[in-house]
């Protein structure tokens, strides 16, 4: 007897056509958008911040240099923007040939939804950390004694300011990945 995809229903005499399968939501062009997105947020926020150095002449005091490095939180926060690059390249690779290899998608989709949130969480922590300091040099601490120095180094902190709204821009970028590597996940469970 031959094998046929459709059932014979016996009590109408009508051959039954089974369900077709749930369509899969494939948001490969969206995933590659994204991730090229938190790439150039990534550089943008590190060079931005990289290059923050201003020397002023204090009196009493001398020449003063203000640079990223000179603040451990601001050193964090470069390895952390460095690492979500590199994520970012790694990734957008790995999107791109899922275009090419269909069948590994659900497998790199789940790893993609670990990771990015991972990689959200580094990033998030360290422009609070980052931006934690930033307030304290912009507005100063009277109760510990810490003047404000955003008076003093003006472009020192416009580059940082940039620095970590662009830092922010990439932590919304990877909720919106994490968001969208669950939501492809969740429509190819079969309902």
């Amino acid at each position: 007897m031959a094998s046929t995809d459709y059932k014979a229903d016996t009590e109408r005499g009508k051959e039954v056509v089974p369900p077709a399968a749930p369509p899969t939501v494939n948001c490969f062009a969206a995933d590659i958008t994204l991730r090229v997105l938190l790439f150039v947020a990534s550089v943008a926020a590190v060079v931005s911040i990289v290059t923050a150095n201003q020397t002023k002449i204090i009196p009493v005091l001398g020449e003063r240099e203000a640079k990223f490095n000179h603040l451990k939180a601001f050193i964090y926060f470069v390895v952390a923007l460095s690492i979500a690059g590199l994520y970012s390249i790694i990734t957008t690779l790995a999107s791109i040939s899922v275009l090419s290899k269909p069948a590994l998608s659900t497998k790199l989709l789940l790893y993609f939804a670990f990771w990015d949130v991972l990689v959200l969480g580094l990033v998030a922590s360290a422009t609070g950390t980052a931006g934690g300091v930033a307030y304290v040099g912009w507005k100063g601490e009277d109760h510990a004694g810490w003047a404000e120095l955003c008076s003093t180094y003006d472009k020192f902190c416009h580059h940082v300011a940039g620095s970590l709204a662009v830092s922010l821009f990439a932590s919304v970028v990877l909720v919106l990945l994490s968001w969208l590597s669950i939501y492809t996940l969740h429509s190819r469970i079969p309902k």
